[in-house]
């Protein structure tokens, strides 16, 4: 059929042709679903922004253009938002990855068992956001938390605002250790034999081979960790609204921009300004990862 095909002129256009065609009717159905769940609503956020909510409910937005993109750049509640999200990406990545990292080397040892500490080490990645803040609020309670039970006496961290953020944050990492260990375990295990059993031949110490050979070995798997860490630690949203409950004293101090888009959504009914939120949060995620990308992958080495 190929052969006879390709002696008709033009046949090997109309194979072309057609398999173009069923390559756009396999991938059909995920762009329709990418388009109406994911570029859509991303568009839409832009037409949003340029709409004033009005004060109460069934009255039309008003048309305001780019004033309120202005206004929140301008505001100190955003200003706020923005400081307590860095300060809860610089707690909650380097955590994980270096939580994952360690986890990753002591499970990465040809030892009886291991497995088993494998499974342990990657359990937190399946714990949802609501089952990790309510362990966590139970651990720190100081009412009925287990470190009370000890005898270790704290204050009502999740009301603190000095710990109030630092104590989600950590919930956050306690999470993303699990996926960081997963990643880095994978890319331990990808590494050349060979030069780790040249290095022994030449007498390097488990020191030299872990920071000479395999930390630069692994660096590309760090950065993607540290990138996709970052990106992690943007969206998390369920941690806060579970461990902040209907507390309103840590409200300024863990009002990170993502939970500021809901407070402006479902409490402040502003959509206008919660869509100028949302652009704000993916500008913010796309400059971060693009710095990093512009700044790390230098230090990042790829040979083998």
């Amino acid at each position: 059929m190929s052969a006879r095909a390709s002696l008709v002129p033009g046949g090997s256009v109309f194979r072309r042709r057609r398999d173009g065609w069923l390559g756009l009717a396999l991938v059909l159905p995920a762009l329709i679903i990418f388009a109406g769940f994911t570029y859509y609503p991303f568009f839409k956020n832009f037409q949003m922004g340029l709409f004033k909510a009005a004060p109460f409910p069934n009255l039309p937005s008003r048309y305001v253009g780019t004033a309120q993109f202005t206004t929140m750049l301008g505001s100190a509640d955003f200003l706020d938002s923005v400081k307590s999200t860095v300060i809860y990406a610089l707690i909650t990545v380097p955590l994980g990855v270096i939580g994952g990292l360690v986890m990753a080397v002591l499970a990465h040892q040809k030892l009886r068992g291991i497995r088993i500490f494998r499974t342990i080490f990657s359990s937190s990645v399946v714990s949802s956001a609501a089952v990790a803040a309510v362990v966590f609020q139970v651990i720190l309670s100081p009412q009925t938390g287990y470190l009370q039970a000890l005898g270790i006496h704290l204050p009502d961290i999740t009301s603190s605002p000095t710990w109030g953020l630092p104590a989600m944050a950590l919930v956050s990492a306690w999470q993303f250790v699990g996926l960081a260990f997963i990643i880095l375990t994978a890319g331990l295990q990808s590494l050349p034999d060979e030069i780790m059993e040249a290095s022994r031949v030449d007498g390097a110490t488990a020191w030299t081979r872990l920071w000479r050979i395999t930390f630069p070995l692994l660096s590309p798997t760090i950065f993607f960790c540290g990138v996709v860490g970052v990106i992690f630690s943007l969206q998390s949203f369920g941690q806060i609204d579970i461990m902040i409950g209907t507390s309103g004293a840590t409200y300024t101090h863990t009002n990170v921009l993502i939970y500021a888009i809901y407070r402006l959504l479902h409490v402040s009914q502003n959509t206008g300004l919660a869509a100028c939120y949302s652009i704000a949060l993916f500008v913010i995620t796309l400059l971060v990862t693009l710095i990093q990308f512009r700044l790390l992958e230098k230090r990042v080495h790829y040979a083998h």
